[in-house]
C-alpha cells in the first residue's frame, strides 16, 4: 500500500488484493491522477482499490475501484476486466466521466434552475423529509406495495444510485453473486453497509467503499417482519422471504405505517 501527495489537498491512496500484478498500483496512481486533473473543486482525498482474483479463470477477474473526496462529496467508481490494466483504464474513463457530471450538477446548483435541488441531493447525501407522524406500533400497517424488476449491478453502482435519488437504501441484485441485497447508509458511523440474501463476495468484505454489515439478514414472512419492526423501531428492515427467498425491504413511511418494496418474479 503506498501513498502519494498529488498536490497539497489530494492525496492519493492505492490498496490491492491478491495477486496484482507489478507496476498496476503505480500505474493505477497515475490514472487516478489524470482523472482528477481537470477538476476544479478541492479534491480531499482518492482511494483506490484493486483486486486480483486468485483464479485466473474467472470471468472479469481484475476488478478496480475508486472513490475520490470532492471537497466533501464522494463520487465513485467501480469496474471489471480480464486484465488489470484494462480495469485500471476503464476506471479512469469511468471515474472522469463521473466527477464531469458532478461538476455539471455543482454548476447547475450554484445557478439555481430545475436540475438545483436534484443537484444538491446528490452531493450533499439525503435531502431534508418530512418528520415521521407517529402511529401506535399496534396500529402501523403495511399502506404501499411496490414490485418492480431488480436491477443487477455492483454494490459500489447501487451506493450511487441510492445517493443520487436521496434515498436512504437500494434494493438490487448484486451482479457477481445473483443475490438479492441492500445498499443503506449505517445511522451511527455514516458509513455505507452491504447486506444480502445470500453470500457476500470477499471482493467486498473489507473494501474501502462499502463495509459488510455484520447483522444476519432475517429469513421470515412478512406478518413476522412487521412483528420486527414493531419491537426494533428501525427505519426499514431487509430480509428474505421465507416463501420465495427472494429479498425485500419493509419500511416506515412519513405517515407512520409501513411501506413493503419486493422484487417482480
Amino acid at each position: 500500500m503506498n501513498r502519494l501527495k498529488s498536490s497539497p489537498t489530494a492525496d492519493v491512496l492505492v490498496n490491492s488484493r491478491g495477486p496484482v500484478p507489478e507496476g498496476a498500483s503505480e500505474y493505477a496512481r497515475e490514472k487516478m491522477l489524470a482523472a482528477i486533473a481537470h477538476v476544479s473543486s478541492p479534491v480531499l482525498a482518492v482511494r483506490a482499490q484493486l483486486t486480483q482474483a486468485a483464479n485466473p479463470s474467472a470471468s472479469r477477474p481484475a476488478t478496480a475501484q475508486a472513490v475520490v473526496d470532492v471537497n466533501g462529496c464522494p463520487v465513485r467508481a467501480h469496474v471489471a476486466a480480464d486484465t488489470m490494466f484494462e480495469a485500471v483504464d476503464l476506471l479512469q474513463d469511468r471515474l472522469a466521466a463521473r466527477l464531469a457530471r458532478t461538476r455539471r450538477h455543482i454548476g447547475s446548483e450554484h445557478r439555481g434552475g430545475p436540475a438545483a435541488e436534484e443537484a444538491s441531493r446528490e452531493h450533499r447525501g439525503q435531502g431534508r423529509r418530512p418528520d415521521r407522524q407517529q402511529q401506535p406500533a399496534e396500529e402501523r400497517r403495511v399502506v404501499r406495495h411496490k414490485s418492480f424488476s431488480l436491477g443487477r449491478q455492483t454494490p459500489e453502482d447501487a451506493v450511487i444510485d441510492m445517493e443520487s435519488m436521496g434515498y436512504d437504501f437500494w434494493l438490487f441484485t448484486d451482479m457477481t453473486s445473483g443475490h438479492d441485497s441492500v445498499v443503506y447508509r449505517d445511522g451511527r458511523s455514516g458509513r455505507h453497509r452491504l447486506a444480502s440474501a445470500g453470500t457476500v463476495s470477499p471482493a467486498h468484505e473489507a473494501g474501502p467503499l462499502l463495509g459488510v454489515s455484520s447483522a444476519p439478514v432475517p429469513e421470515c414472512s412478512l406478518d413476522e417482519a412487521v412483528r420486527r419492526m414493531r419491537l426494533t423501531g428501525l427505519p426499514f428492515l431487509f430480509f428474505a422471504d421465507s416463501a420465495t427467498g427472494r429479498g425485500r425491504v419493509l419500511y416506515h413511511r412519513c405517515d407512520g405505517h409501513y411501506g413493503l418494496i419486493t422484487p417482480a418474479r
